[in-house]
């Protein structure tokens, strides 16, 4: 029989279950990735599940996120994980080794290898030909100590790419393109794979842009075929020998068939506040710029910053606009400062930030007020640079330059277009210097995990009631993200201290949300949160299911929730549920008193849950649909507790 290439990859790795779409299976994890925003969570979870070492191939713990030493709390948590990658078996990226996604692609990417992270953005490994999945940390610990992860399995559609990009038409456009084809909601149970003739123009950090921007599909992941582009990467990385060729089978089919003739593609930029608010920059002409900045992991790779600084060279940026770049890896920040690359960056103007993910979550360089700010990055949602005011447009590299030069959103078709387009060619090998990898330990047994005051045991949760009498805590409209739930930047220090961090859950919905939450909980009541479409998509930031979860928040009712965030709300005992007639979401306020009763009941004969609102006895039905396992966590409040009443 015929296979794609995401059937061949998955198939070769399930544990348990039946390879139909829809089906719930269990695969073989063979690398995780951790970084240090939910790494913490993670391997305080790896410790309560009882396991000593980690069982995959390659585990590796990143410091990539919180790098800025405010206080105390950062730098005690990268000393933990450093300990505990010591003691468990897991290699440690120190920070300023760069960006875990880029620095897994070029380091430990293999094809035909299971990669699961708790950081959304992992499937950027499907640009070197691996089913690379986000998930939450928890997940993710389960992975490390052996243990399968478990997803549906995914309908495929396949992007079938013709012809070849035009000068200054780059990777991202492609991504953005596909955005607007088929929206940031919707494509939940979905794998991307992308064939046809157009691939093979694209070398695999060009691949690992639209991968990694992939996620903001809603998308399980994206994959590319492994071929001679990708031997090419492998032997420049001195990793050859791990090279395997997949490609899809003559005949294989696909749940759909999008075509893109690369040829037709126009500059593209995404508008404020979703990466899925997609316009050409001709459409976008003349807007103001004030702060440009390139990096991330989705556009710091070697090929991005030498494109940056071909058209930075001899030129200085307007005296209007800041400009900030950031490479996405040690490894390319020192060869670009090898090559001259770097200087001529810096004699242009530019800021040189740290190879760390930085500004894209919003811990610096936030925008100033009302500003315009122009990034590589993948996700432009509202507030997330920092400063709510500010507008955030994602644009490819080569338009973010033209950006800082003209302070204003422009083509680089255009406004570069008495100037030839730069020609970067991969190198035939890299600088390859692994010396911020510490190994694990030898004598594991000898090394005492440190654990600074900030640092908590992951909270535990009760399991589930009979009966919920509950409150609805807060009501939120749709396309809600983990950073509306819970925020970055510089709350993220409390990542590993629950009760503190708890108390910035939806602060910019309503800050009053957890201090009404918890007493709530005090009261003996159990809060509900009302959600709309897209409830809980972007970031795979478990804390978004922890905090509320610490605060008494049972259930979670919205028109659609996205896969990851429903992943981690049942990992910690939270039902996600969803409304029968979703006229009933307009119906229900803040402040209502709903009674559910025969939940356990409902829950383990998957039968809807029924809402029995106080005030009017109106009766509202909630859809729920949980496979075995799933019912297991749900009832025993969680998959620690359900893993320990295994035990």
């Amino acid at each position: 029989m015929a296979k794609n290439i995401v059937e061949k990859i998955l198939d070769e790795h399930i544990i348990t279950g039946t390879p139909k779409a829809g089906e719930e299976v269990g695969i073989r994890v063979d690398q995780t990735l951790t970084q240090d925003a939910t790494g913490t969570m993670a391997c305080l979870q790896f410790e309560a599940l009882g396991f000593s070492k980690v069982k995959t191939d390659v585990s590796v713990s990143y410091v990539d996120h919180n790098t800025i030493q405010e206080g105390f709390e950062n730098a005690d948590d990268h000393r933990y994980l450093e300990t505990v990658a010591a003691k468990h078996g897991i290699k440690f990226s120190k920070p300023g080794n760069g960006i875990c996604h880029q620095v897994h692609l070029e380091r430990f990417g293999v094809p035909g290898k299971t990669l699961l992270g708790s950081d959304s953005h992992t499937p950027t490994g499907g640009g070197i030909g691996m089913i690379a999945i986000g998930a939450g940390g928890l997940d993710v610990a389960v992975a490390m100590g052996g243990g399968p992860f478990y997803m549906k399995y995914p309908r495929v559609v396949k992007v079938e790419l013709e012809g070849a990009l035009k000068p200054w038409v780059s990777a991202k456009d492609v991504i953005l393109a596909l955005l607007e084809i088929l929206s940031t909601k919707g494509n939940v149970g979905t794998i991307v794979e992308y064939g046809g003739s157009g691939v093979a123009g694209l070398s695999v950090p060009e691949r690992a842009t639209i991968t990694n921007m992939g996620a903001e599909l809603g998308v399980t992941t994206s994959v590319f075929p492994s071929d001679e582009k990708t031997r090419a990467f492998m032997v420049a990385q001195g990793r050859e020998e791990g090279f395997r060729e997949i490609s899809a089978d003559p005949g294989a089919e696909y749940d759909r068939v999008i075509k893109i003739d690369l040829s037709t593609l126009k500059t593209r930029a995404a508008c404020p506040h979703s990466p899925g608010n997609v316009k050409t920059l001709q459409e976008l002409k003349g807007t103001r710029v004030d702060q440009v900045l390139i990096g991330s992991c989705t556009n710091a790779s070697y090929r991005d910053i030498m494109m940056v600084a071909s058209l930075l060279k001899g030129k200085k940026i307007s005296p209007e606009v800041t400009l900030g770049v950031a490479c996405g890896s040690r490894q390319v920040l020192e060869m670009v400062s090898r090559n001259g690359a770097l200087a001529d960056i810096i004699a242009s103007g530019a800021r040189i930030l740290e190879s760390a993910c930085g500004f894209c979550i919003g811990n610096s360089v936030a925008p100033k007020t009302d500003a315009v700010s122009v990034r590589t990055s993948n996700r432009n949602f509202f507030g997330r640079s920092g400063t709510s005011s500010a507008d955030v447009y994602l644009t490819s590299p080569e338009a973010a330059v033209a950006s800082a030069l003209s302070a204003e959103l422009c083509d680089p078709q255009e406004y570069f277009s008495d100037v030839p387009y730069p020609q970067i060619d991969m190198p035939s090998e890299f600088v390859i210097d692994d010396s911020m990898i510490l190994e694990p330990s030898d004598n594991p047994e000898s090394i005492e995990v440190y654990r600074g005051p900030n640092i908590g045991d992951p909270p535990s949760n009760d399991p589930c009631p009979e009966t919920l009498n509950t409150s609805v805590a807060i009501k939120v409209g749709d396309k809600i993200t983990t950073d509306h739930i819970m925020p970055a930047g510089n709350r993220l220090k409390y990542r590993s201290n629950i009760p503190k961090y708890a108390e910035f859950v939806f602060e910019r919905e309503d800050p009053e949300f957890s201090s009404n939450a918890l007493k709530n909980k005090n009261e003996g009541l159990h809060n509900v949160i009302i959600g709309g479409e897209s409830y809980g998509q972007g970031s795979s930031r478990e804390h978004a299911a922890i905090c509320p979860m610490y605060l008494g928040v049972k259930v979670v009712v919205a028109r659609s929730i996205e896969r990851i965030h429903r992943a981690n709300l049942i990992n910690f005992g939270i039902i996600p549920a969803t409304f029968e007639n979703e006229k009933d979401y307009d119906s229900l306020q803040k402040g209502d008193s709903l009674v559910i009763e025969n939940v356990r009941k409902a829950v383990e004969s998957n039968q809807p849950l029924v809402a029995k609102r106080t005030s009017d006895g109106a009766q509202i039905t909630l859809e729920i649909d949980f496979t075995d396992r799933e019912k297991e966590m749900i009832l025993a409040g969680g998959l620690i507790n359900a893993t320990k009443l295994k035990q």
